[in-house]
């Protein structure tokens, strides 16, 4: 059925039901899993004149996020193994959280994306985006969307 699975995970009780059904799957199908955290990067002001933040600050901001992405997807990797699945651990640093799913399930040769959706509807939509749905209209491969 499926060789290779890519789950997409923020650590998020919502996000940790679709790591649930990733795993449930990988077992029923013998795929490898492939679990995925999308870092952002610290965000630059958007204010002409706006506060300045020492590099330094802003590195280890950024270093204490990729630690805690590494730890979500290690905890995955771990559930994973402990039901006799081949698993990794993969962080992705990006804004571009759609575009990382995409571009990791493509370089890990993936036939699966397992992700969850909030299910925001009207404004809320419109103002916070939905990566899912990005991942929906551009990737190749199939998407099992959780909600």
């Amino acid at each position: 059925m499926y060789q290779r699975i890519l789950v997409a995970t923020d650590g998020s009780a919502l996000s940790r039901k679709a790591v649930s059904s990733a795993i449930a799957l990988a077992q029923l199908s013998g795929a490898q899993l492939v679990a995925l955290h999308v870092v952002p990067r610290y965000p630059a002001s958007y204010f002409e004149g706006g506060i300045s933040i020492p590099a330094s600050a802003v590195a280890k901001t950024e270093k204490k996020w990729a630690e805690a992405g590494q730890a979500v997807v290690e905890a995955v990797k771990a559930a994973a193994e402990r039901k006799g699945i081949t698993a990794s651990a993969v962080t992705s640093n990006s804004d571009l959280i759609a575009e990382s799913i995409i571009a990791v399930a493509r370089k890990h040769k993936c036939d699966l994306i397992v992700m969850a959706s909030h299910g925001r509807r009207g404004l809320k939509r419109l103002l916070l985006g939905s990566e899912t749905t990005h991942v929906l209209t551009h990737s190749h491969v199939r998407v099992l969307v959780l909600r």
